[in-house]
């Protein structure tokens, strides 16, 4: 699957101008660094990626736009792979990652995570060299109306790079699986450890049963990454409280166009106007993070809840 993949960029790359250009432009994108005690954080200026970021999400906004991922929307050029028999891996045109993928149903069906853990597993061990991540219908899914996996190469996001990084212990065992917690403000996650597949999915499927469901969009909000490494399974849950922080909607100065994702709360921030990323601070940062993430006290019960229905 791996070179498949492979070969697939190149093709995509070489034929198709919009692909083509956009991972070049990539060269030109800006990053800068900030530590927040034991949590790194990279700001990146891309500002290919402003469709993303700004897109309404809303019901009536979505009724009036054709779905870019179904299949008899695609532009002429794009081109994919078959994934099981539900799927199409396909290269996307507006990269954050030098190697980027999105990874659709071939159906018009909902974002909606439950029942597909297996194939998020599945997918982050054919494809070891990536990053396979989910983002909630309203936690930074541009097509909420239509259920797909993202995938970027290994080795940018700072929560797969170190994955223990900011761990403050162990929720609990589980066979052949632990189930760790890192509960430091802004943005507390939980993270699977798995030799299993089976064991995964399980702990998986349990913090998501004791989650709330958002009352518009019926699952709980939440963000997903997934990723396969000598022969463990690792797996970062983050739970949210906002689908989008103050400042997005704030106006005047206050505006910051930041709408958090998968790749956002794993460590990458993405700005599209220079301006925001020329006045994004730590202090933004933690703001925007804690604005979004559930709360230290929900996330201790949250921790609870899963002890106690394991």
């Amino acid at each position: 699957m791996q070179e498949t993949v492979n070969k697939l960029f190149d093709e995509q790359l070489a034929e198709w101008p919009l692909a083509g250009s956009n991972y070049r432009a990539l060269d030109q994108v800006r990053t800068k660094l900030f530590e927040d005690g034991k949590a790194l954080y990279k700001v990146q200026f891309n500002p290919a990626r402003i469709a993303s970021s700004s897109a309404k999400v809303d019901t009536q906004s979505i009724r009036a736009r054709a779905c870019f991922l179904c299949p008899h929307h695609l532009p002429a050029e794009q081109r994919g792979i078959a994934f099981k028999t539900r799927y199409r891996i396909l290269v996307n045109p507006f990269p954050i990652f030098p190697r980027h993928l999105t990874i659709p149903d071939l159906q018009h069906v909902d974002q909606r995570i439950e029942g597909r853990i297996d194939d998020m597993l599945d997918l982050a061990q054919e494809l070891d060299h990536y990053v396979v991540f989910y983002n909630g219908p309203k936690c930074g899914a541009s097509a909420p109306d239509h259920f797909h996996f993202q995938a970027g190469n290994k080795g940018l996001l700072p929560v797969e790079e170190n994955p223990r990084r900011g761990i403050s212990g162990e929720v609990l065992r589980y066979n052949h699986a632990i189930l760790w917690y890192a509960d430091q403000t802004p943005a507390p996650r939980l993270l699977i450890e798995a030799t299993e597949k089976a064991d995964a999915i399980h702990l998986f499927e349990t913090i998501y049963r004791v989650m709330t469901p958002d009352e518009t969009s019926g699952e709980p909000m939440i963000n997903l990454l997934a990723w396969y490494e000598q022969g463990k399974w690792f797996m970062s849950v983050f739970p949210r409280a906002a689908h989008r922080p103050a400042c997005y909607y704030a106006e005047g100065e206050e505006n910051l166009l930041l709408s958090p994702g998968s790749v956002d709360m794993g460590g990458v921030l993405i700005t599209v106007r220079e301006k925001d990323y020329d006045k994004i601070t730590l202090q933004t940062i933690r703001q925007v993070m804690e604005e979004v993430s559930i709360r230290p006290e929900d996330f201790r019960r949250l921790q609870q809840q899963i002890k106690e229905n394991i």
